[in-house]
This record gives structure tokens, sequence and C-alpha cells, in this order.
């Protein structure tokens, strides 16, 4: 490979420069000095995975920098804070080994760990987040099996199955066009066009990759210039003129890239809008027991081919007047401008003496299939001999085992790829994406759960020390037994991780709740042929946790660098620490060695594995008494961690021996 000479890569650098300052080319890390993007890095330095979570949904640029030269990514990985990292990863953070920034970002990594969860993310893998929803789009054009094309262009030998609603929400004209005819199911394509220039057109729409190479030449039956002409006749007809503005910038690989990202966001955007704008404005409420009897044609203005039903929990609904046997579900081809979609339901008076009672009710989504094919639960659906697959004068209707909040979750995730997942639904969502065989959704929903309580261990601790009164509310939404539980059934051990950190950081409240022993039971039962000798993993878990817990609290008060500074001088004091009598505390051998030596009024000496007698006391004491978790009043918080520590291990201790399980 040929090398590039210094005068070539400076002149590289200057176009690149004079791009950015032109603004035709975007910097990968733009400076952001906004509130949110503050938010966002003080959210990374502090371990806050939900306020991070927060910001990204906002659509903060994760990948921009503060006024320190510092990206999120950089703030979170040399915190420490692993979640975080993981978190910004997922959600498309910069981590190329080849730029200054991502080689900071590796170089100022606090642990291995974080350090080989950035070089597991590859260039193409962290900038791209939107390419499994675009690669889906695009193979439309060419998936054969299930058929759900509803439009069929023909031009001179080729012709193009294609969908109405994708083109109705990409294109100005096709929008306009099948708004006066939405029946319509054929379309000629005008000979004065190449197939190659229409072609390449849909692949746009369809959110493909445009090929530098745009076809024509001979045996084609149009030249290369021909070809771009109608490139242009047609970007022009359909309301696409970036197309021919991405034709001409093509040979310039990082505009290319920076266009492609763009044009697949925009994408994305257009067909969230006509989401949010058809398929849930057009949502029926209809009572349970005549979702049955809808009839919705499938010439219809949204273009809907499939009706999902989601009902509502029995109890989860408001008093409303109960549904009448001359309640309308109606479809007609001369209903103006209601194009096939069904009214209903139509109020009248009733005598019925069950007028106080509520109509447990249902949400219909009038959805298309071609979106549905994201889950392989609809793929295996549609491509089957299932009822729901045959051709019917109505549209089939489709049940779905979750409340209709759920499912509108699940139906903006697969027509935009975004997910706005209330934490007091991240469980329900979980559980559903699991069933559809949505993964990705399935981990947006876990990142979703490791926000409870903040997700941050920092935070927790503070939570624990005001007592399990001062929880914030948002900490209540699910339970954390909950969260074990389907973290188990839905195989996402991330979860059971978050629990056992989520668990070890508050285990004094609890260690003696009933269900608390019931989830350890169940932890050790899922071991298959248990001995008495194997270890429960939950358990285990959240021992490393505790000991993390007050390992850090140790750290954070800086008394590690000061004992092991003064290591020699007090390693003559080790000998007597054994001889200190049963209530001598005991400090685990990993937080650091060092004694401390108290001279009493009387004259006696009291020796313990504490912190060194040069240590400013006076920093660690508190405003008020000192207490520990049995209500003993101790001298400094140090002293009151390493009491905490092992009280809440014979604690677990106890609760082993009652279970009648060793581990």
């Amino acid at each position: 490979m040929d090398m590039l000479g210094k005068h070539q890569l400076e002149a590289s650098l200057h176009e690149e420069q004079m791009l950015i300052k032109n603004g035709r080319l975007k910097e990968d890390s733009p400076l952001d000095v906004s509130k949110k993007f503050e938010k966002l890095c003080e959210a990374c330095r502090e371990g806050d995975l939900k306020s991070c979570q927060e910001m990204i949904t906002e659509g903060v640029n994760i990948n921009a920098r503060d006024q320190f030269d510092y990206t999120p990514l950089i703030l979170a990985s040399l915190c420490g804070h692993y979640e975080v990292v993981r978190l910004l990863l997922e959600s498309g953070a910069l981590c190329q080994r080849d730029t200054f920034q991502g080689e900071r970002c590796l170089y100022n990594a606090l642990n291995d760990k974080i350090r080989n969860l950035l070089l597991t993310y590859f260039y193409s893998k962290s900038t791209d987040p939107l390419q499994p929803f675009a690669a889906h789009i695009t193979s439309l054009l060419v998936r054969d099996t299930p058929n759900t094309s509803d439009l069929l262009v023909t031009t001179a030998g080729e012709s193009f199955h294609l969908h109405k609603f994708i083109l109705s929400s990409r294109s100005p004209y096709f929008s306009k066009r099948l708004a006066v005819t939405p029946e319509t199911t054929s379309w000629k394509l005008p000979s004065m066009i190449p197939p190659q220039a229409f072609e390449l057109a849909m692949k746009y729409v369809y959110l493909g990759e445009i090929p530098t190479d745009v076809g024509g030449g001979p045996g084609t039956g149009f030249s290369e210039d021909e070809v771009l002409e109608g490139i242009d006749k047609i970007s022009e007809k359909l309301g696409i003129r970036s197309l021919w503005t991405g034709i001409l910038e093509s040979n310039d690989r990082r505009l290319a890239r920076q266009r492609r990202t763009e044009e697949v966001d925009k994408g994305r955007n257009q067909l969230e809008a006509w989401f949010r704008g058809n398929v849930l404005k057009h949502k029926v409420s209809i009572d349970t027991s005549k979702a049955g009897d809808v009839k919705w044609g499938r010439e219809n203005s949204i273009f809907a081919d499939v009706l999902l039903q989601a009902d509502e929990p029995p109890d989860g609904h408001e008093p409303e007047e109960p549904a009448t046997d001359s309640q309308v579900l109606m479809r007609s081809d001369d209903l103006g401008e209601l194009k096939g979609i069904p009214i209903g339901p139509i109020p009248q008076a009733s005598q019925s003496s069950s007028r106080g009672r509520a109509a447990r009710k249902s949400i219909l989504f009038p959805v298309h299939r071609a979106m549905l094919l994201r889950s392989d639960f609809f793929l295996s659906m549609f491509s089957s001999a299932f009822r729901e697959a045959q051709a019917s004068e109505h549209l089939q209707i489709v049940t779905i085992d979750c409340s209709p909040d759920v499912l509108e979750v699940i139906l903006t995730y697969l027509y935009t790829d975004k997910t706005d997942i209330p934490l007091e639904l991240a469980v329900d969502v979980l559980l559903a994406a699991d069933f559809l065989f949505l993964e990705r959704l399935k981990l947006k929903a876990a990142v979703v759960m490791s926000t409870l309580g903040n997700g941050n261990g920092a935070i927790a601790q503070k939570s624990s020390q005001q007592g399990a009164a001062d929880l914030d509310a948002e900490e209540e939404a699910i339970s954390i037994y909950d969260v074990v539980r389907a973290g188990w059934f839905t195989r996402v051990p991330r979860l059971e991780e978050f629990a056992a950190r989520y668990f070890a950081y508050r285990l004094e409240s609890y260690v003696e709740e009933p269900e608390f022993a019931d989830l350890i039971q169940e932890s050790a039962s899922r071991i298959q042929g248990r001995q008495e000798t194997d270890s429960i993993e939950l358990l285990d878990e959240i021992r490393y946790y505790l000991s993390e817990r007050f390992r850090l609290r140790f750290e954070e008060t800086g008394l590690e660098e000061m004992m092991d500074e003064e290591a020699a001088t007090s390693a003559g004091l080790d000998t007597t620490t054994n001889d200190a009598g049963p209530d001598a505390i005991k400090v685990p051998e990993h937080w650091g060695s060092g004694t401390r030596s108290e001279n009493h009024s009387d004259g006696s000496q009291e020796t313990g594995s504490t912190a060194p007698s040069s240590v400013d006391m006076e920093r660690l004491m508190l405003d008020g008494e000192v207490r520990t978790l049995d209500g003993k009043v101790v001298g400094d918080e140090f002293v009151g961690d390493a009491i905490n520590y092992q009280i809440l291990l014979r604690k677990i201790d106890i609760l082993l021996e009652r279970l009648k399980l060793d581990a």
C-alpha cells in the first residue's frame, strides 16, 4: 500500500478543516456547551445511569465534547463506571483506535474491565446504531416470503414490488397521489425513465446505500448519461432531491459516510412521523367482547394489512359506559375521507343492569406486516400456514399478550427503532420482547431496568444510610424481585448482576424480608443436581458487591493511601490485633493493612485493625454520633463500616442456616 507523504497528509487535513468550516462536513466530536450536554457529562462522572438514559432518549449528542475536550465516553471510562460505558457504546458512542479521542478513551480507562469492553466495540458496530433498522427496510425490496408489498410498479421488462406506507412517508409525490387514490395497486413507469434510475431511487427511498456505479452502458439499453439524467428527473418528480446531491458527492468517502448517516436518520424520522400520524392516530378502543367483530377492509387510507389487539388488564381501566349491542363496526367503499377505517362505538341509551360496571377494553392497532417482520415471531407466523397468514376479505386480528401501553412501545420500536420505555413498564416490555424474539429491545428494556435506584452504587450508599423510608419514589415503580425473576426467565444475565449490586448496597433493608429468603431459595434451586457445597450464584454476587460497597467507602476516605505509607510503622502492631478480644473489629484483608492504637484517660490501651494513629480523626467524625446497624455507637464512619460489613455477613449466614443451605 502506498504511504502518503507529509505534504499530502497536511493537504488532506487542511481540506477537511475547510469542509468543516464551510459546514459541509461535521466533526465527529463537536463542541457542545448546552445545559443538557452538561447534565449528561455530569451523569457520566457520577455514574448516574438513569440520567444518562434520559439524556440519550432526549437526543443529546453522545459523541460531542465539553469545553475541556472530554466526551461522555471518556468521562465514564475515566471514572470507572462500567454500566455507563456499556450504555454509551450500545447507544452509538465512538471509540476508534485510530483516532485521538479513541486512543485517549482507551488510555484513560480506569481498569481492564472497561478497557476490554471498549476494545470489543469496533468502528462499524459503534458508529451506526441504525444499521439493523435500515437493513430491514432495504431488505423489503427483495423479500419474496412472506409477500408484504401492495403496489406493483412496472417498466420495460422489469417490475418492482413496493409498499405504499413507505412511499407515502418518504416521497411527497407518492404521499399526495396515494392520499387521493389509496386503492391504487399498480403503476406504470414512463418509458423515458431508465429502470436503473428508478431502481436507484427506490433503493434510496428504502434507506439503501447508493452505489457509486449508477449502471447503464452497453447491453442495458441506456447509456450512463441517460441513467444520470433519469435520476435527476425522477428525484425531482418524487421530491427526493437529496438523492441527486448524494450521487454528486459519492466520490468523497467521508462526505458520503456522513450523508449516509444523515439520510438514514432523516428516513427514520419520516417513518416515525408517518407512524404517529397514521398508525397511532387510528388505533381503536373497543370492548374486548366486541373486538372480534371488527371488520376492517384492506383498502384503507393507511394501507394497514393486519390488526394487532392488546387487552387492558381486568382492573386496569377507568369505569366507563358499557358498550351496547348497537355498536357499529363498519367499513364501506363510500365512507368519504374515512377510506375504510371503522367507526365505533356509537353510544345509545341502555337499560342494562350492568351500567355501573366497567367493560374491559381492548386497543386495536392497524399495522403493516412489513414492519412486524423485524420480529422473528411474526416472520414465522406470516410465513406459515397459520390463519393469520392467509388472505381474507378483512384484516386478520392478532392478539398479543400484553397491555396496550406495552404494545405501543413495541410498535414504536419496530417502526422507528426508538425506545422511550417508562420504568414502570420495563419488566412487561422485557417479557413481551422476549416472547417476540426482539433481542435489541430486550437489551434496551434491561438498560432501563438497570436505572432502578439510579443504577449507581455511590448513590445507593447514600440512600441506604438514610434508611428505607427515604428511598426515591421511582424505586417503587417496579419490584427488584420482579427484575431478578424477569432476568432469569428471559436469560438476561446483566439483570441478575444489577440486582445483586442493588441488594448489596441496600442489604440491611432486604436481608430479613421473607421474599428475599424465597429469592435466595429460588437461586439455589436453579442449579440442577445441586450439592450441599455448591455455591448460590446470586448470593455470591451479592457478597462480592457487598465487599465492593464497603471497600469503596473505605477508599473514598483516603485512608488506604495513608495506611500504605505507614505500613512499616504499623506492622509491629499487627500481632497485638489477634489478642484484642472477641470485640475487636475485623477488617477484610483486601481493604488494606494497618492498625490504630488508642490511649484512654485511665492509661489503658485499645488496639484494633482500624486507621493509623496519624490520621486526622476530626475529618472522619460526623456532626452527630455514628451508630452501627445493631445500634452501637462508634467513633467514626470507618469503624462503623467495618462493623456493619461483619453484621451483614452474619445475617447472610443466619439466613442460610434458616434455609438449610450450605453456600
